[in-house]
């Protein structure tokens, strides 16, 4: 029955887009004509409806072109609202635009200023605001079966019923310009687009943390015996572990990071569908986790086998912890070329393990009694994922295919060693790779491919890695599969960060259609303005951030010291604990439309801060003083800092109103780091 309403749904809500998308002067009789009978027509055509394609589409439509955003699946927001609520970002200057809009509607849904931790309903709910603010309808259930081309050119592109394949039914969409907002590179690949599937060998592209590595982070400790029968290895080797052998470092494969469920569960019993034995369940799935337990009998609370993050109304994001967790290590390395048949048993043997560990922490005797009890306090919520049984409809797919584009992101350019010049985003997070395999090392079993690499501040991504090459492809964009090493795409591969890449292509997909040029041959440094004129896509003065590297608009007094970490941006100014030389930094804005505006100021976490800083904001010929309390800078979720909202302001045009921080009389450390301007007609 499902599926028949399903079908339904899809037949007149494909009959809708045709109605918008026909070449003018059509009678309206012939836009009534069954969906199969005619053929969509776009100036851009989203594939992927994940938050990223949803920042695209809108873009695009925003920018006066026809869009078609179609979903391979039923559900709208990818990762961002499937369960990854505990937002990994890196360093929060990195997240522009529409991006960092979207975290701003987050934060005033609870009442704040930005917000980073969430509920998946709530992120749902302000992804599909996007789409119903430009108009647009997702044809969902609906996935790529082919690509046809004329010479480089994407022409169109057949679609199939994702829930009843029939070529009676199959879909054609033409449009000018195509993107890739898919985890998989489905369209991409479909295009004939070359792309990378596992890990590059070091060798390729000069790196050192690329392919094979044992390192340590997410590990399982030593004498965890791998055999189904301990210290026979006749008897065979354990679920999840495999025969592979242990290649040299830095050696290049085809197997891809472990992928999992960002798990939302609440603690609210009026909230809550009890966590029950799911079908298929396997306890031999889950002895390895036992020999570990017992290996460890110390550890005996939930955050010791996995991060549980907390989000509001007694909720969580659930990720990987450790050596035995969430992480469906090595069941994946299929996925990324996998046909959708195979696919779909990948995403429910993933499934089943989750909802299998679950259970096994609540009910296995083996489960030491205290994290058996923790975790019974927990189950499924009532108001999540309603339409798919209170279960994220969306697998965590870290990394598929990888397209080789104009191009390729590297490790040298995460730790800006090399430095692009075609920046339009950036990326500011940790190189990170989850585990790959577990094989058995000197009679062990072990974890093999885990990678966290970080230390370093925001850097650019190329404009050439989110487009093929030319010769390949000219009306294509590809901001989610695009063109890294497995190491760089670790830092990158985002949610925040996919969604700024989503909005530089949509609008380099505008530009590209207006120019009629290749998007390889369109004018980046105009697209750079642009995106920095116009970051909301509707006009307004932008905000104005002033941070404590721009010399021309900072002024500094005293012993201030530069600090490369947990900061605004690259760096942070900081007085030292003791100091008592006093000194003060000045942000002075250039205001370019006079009016009111919402002033902020960003306070990184320091070791023993001041518990009053003294701020002095001058607005034009008026000075108010303001005394921030530390206990007040109240910082969640994954970020270093926090906006600290200072108020109020009418300022005049010019460089006639400032913000200054003073360490005067301070009693401990004293951050300067950034200070933020908001028009409040644009909020």
């Amino acid at each position: 029955m499902r599926k028949k309403i399903a079908l339904a749904q899809f037949a007149c809500l494909f009959a809708f887009l045709l109605s918008g998308f026909l070449a003018p002067g059509l009678r309206a009789s012939e836009t009534r004509q069954p969906a199969s009978a005619a053929t969509v027509q776009a100036d851009v055509c989203v594939y992927g409806a994940t938050a990223a394609g949803v920042i695209a589409a809108y873009t695009a439509k925003k920018m006066g072109k026809t869009v078609v955003l179609i979903e391979p699946g039923g559900h709208l927001g990818g990762m961002t609202s499937g369960g990854l609520g505990y937002t990994d970002i890196g360093n929060k200057y990195a997240i522009t635009g529409l991006s960092r809009d979207f975290y701003r509607r987050i934060g005033r849904h609870y009442g704040k200023f930005e917000q980073w931790t969430f509920e998946p309903s709530v992120a749902k709910k302000y992804l599909q605001q996007y789409l119903d603010e430009a108009g647009i309808k997702v044809v969902y259930q609906n996935r790529v079966i082919s690509a046809g081309k004329s010479g480089a050119e994407i022409k169109s592109i057949v679609l199939e019923n994702s829930l009843k394949p029939d070529a009676k039914t199959n879909q054609t969409v033409s449009a000018k310009v195509f993107l890739d907002c898919t985890y998989e590179g489905d369209l991409m690949a479909k295009a004939g687009v070359s792309y990378a599937v596992g890990r590059e060998a070091n060798s390729d592209y000069n790196e050192t943390i690329d392919g094979v590595q044992l390192m340590k982070g997410h590990r399982l400790p030593d004498g965890i015996d791998p055999y189904k029968t301990a210290g026979k290895p006749e008897s065979g080797l354990l679920w999840g572990v495999s025969p592979a052998k242990l290649e040299p470092n830095g050696t290049g494969d085809k197997k891809v990071q472990a992928y999992n469920y960002r798990i939302c569960l609440t603690s609210d019993p009026n909230n809550m569908v009890p966590i029950t034995k799911p079908d298929g369940y396997d306890v031999s799935h889950f002895e390895l986790l036992a020999r570990l337990i017992a290996k460890q009998p110390e550890r005996k609370t939930l955050n010791d086998y996995f991060i549980w993050s907390k989000m509001p109304n007694n909720k969580t994001d659930i990720n990987n912890r450790n050596g035995f967790s969430t992480d469906m290590i090595g069941m994946n390395h299929d996925y990324p070329d996998a046909n959708y048949k195979k696919r779909t048993e990948i995403i429910n043997a993933h499934e089943t393990y989750t909802k299998g560990l679950l259970y096994f922490f609540g009910h296995d005797p083996r489960v030491p009694a205290e994290l058996r009890e923790a975790m019974l306090k927990w189950g499924y919520p009532k108001d999540e994922y309603v339409e798919s049984g209170n279960w994220s409809p969306q697998l965590y797919v870290r990394e598929a295919r990888r397209m080789i584009g104009s191009y390729v992101m590297t490790q040298a350019n995460c730790e800006s060693k090399e430095i692009v010049k075609d920046g339009v985003g950036m990326a500011a997070y940790t190189m990170d790779s989850h585990n790959i395999q577990r094989i058995v090392v000197n009679g062990m079993a072990k974890n093999e491919g885990n990678v966290e690499i970080g230390g370093f501040g925001p850097y650019p991504i190329a404009y050439r890695s989110l487009v093929p090459k030319e010769k390949e492809c000219t009306n294509l964009l590809v901001p989610v599969c695009l063109s890294a090493t497995h190491i760089a795409y670790g830092s990158i591969r985002m949610e925040p960060v996919f969604m700024v890449l989503a909005q530089s292509s949509a609008i380099a997909a505008v530009m590209a259609i207006d120019s009629k040029k290749s998007v390889q041959q369109i004018d980046i440094a105009q697209l750079q303005a642009k995106l920095k004129a116009d970051p909301l896509v509707n006009g307004k003065t932008p905000e104005i951030l002033v941070d404590n590297e721009d010399s021309k608009h900072v002024s500094v007094k005293g012993n201030w010291q530069p600090v490369k970490k947990g900061g605004y941006g690259p760096s942070f100014l900081s007085t030292a604990e003791n100091d008592q030389t006093g000194g003060s930094v000045t942000f002075t804005p250039e205001i370019a439309a006079p009016g009111n505006y919402q002033i902020y100021a960003y306070f990184p976490k320091v070791a023993k801060p001041a518990s009053e800083i003294k701020l002095s904001v001058k607005a034009g010929s008026e000075t108010k003083s303001i005394s921030v309390q530390e206990k007040d800078i109240v910082v969640e979720g994954q970020t270093s800092g926090e906006w600290y909202h200072v108020g109020k302001f009418n300022l005049p045009k010019g460089n006639a109103s400032s913000v200054n921080i003073s360490a005067e009389g301070a009693s401990g450390s004293v951050a300067a780091d950034a200070v933020l301007f908001v028009p409040i007609a644009d909020r």
